[in-house]
């Protein structure tokens, strides 16, 4: 069934109204990949960029998008977040690892607020460190899991 049709086929807004709230989370994740002219600019754990500090500023891009998802999405909830949060790190195969966690205590999901998150944090490293080259790859934004709602779903 899709939720975001009416009865006659047009698009219609989800009726939260007879929904439970319920405290509801969301973990989206982002990779990028990272030739190794833009790994040179690590030091101590953060790209360094001439428009700054690369991880810092995609950390804040990321919250402050996933805060506008209601902006940004047709037809998805304005929600007000208790909490956003936004993690990167580099793992072993010269990749950028994105989380963003949301949380809210409402009667809709926050799926969609972590998935925004992640992706505006992915592409504002891609937008910081393209001057370095433009052979980064924004490789996969997916949800890692969710609870809260009709049923909760963590990926294998």
């Amino acid at each position: 069934m899709i939720t975001h049709l009416d009865k006659q086929g047009n698009p219609a807004m989800v009726d939260v109204t007879e929904k439970k709230v319920s405290h509801r989370t969301a973990v989206a994740r982002s990779i990028v990949w990272l030739p190794d002219e833009v790994l040179e600019h690590l030091i101590e754990g953060d790209l360094q960029s001439k428009k700054g500090p690369v991880f810092q500023t995609a950390i804040i891009a990321g919250i402050m998008a996933a805060k506008k998802t209601g902006e940004l999405i047709p037809l998805c909830h304005p929600l007000g977040l208790d909490n956003c949060k936004v993690i990167i790190s580099i793992n072993d195969k010269q990749e950028v690892v994105i989380d963003c966690t949301a949380t809210i205590t409402a009667k809709t999901g926050v799926e969609m607020e972590a998935l925004v998150g992640a992706s505006i944090a992915a592409l504002t490293i891609y937008d910081m460190c393209k001057a370095m080259s433009h052979d980064i790859v924004i490789k996969e934004t997916k949800l890692i899991e969710k609870t809260g709602g009709k049923r909760d779903f963590k990926r294998a």
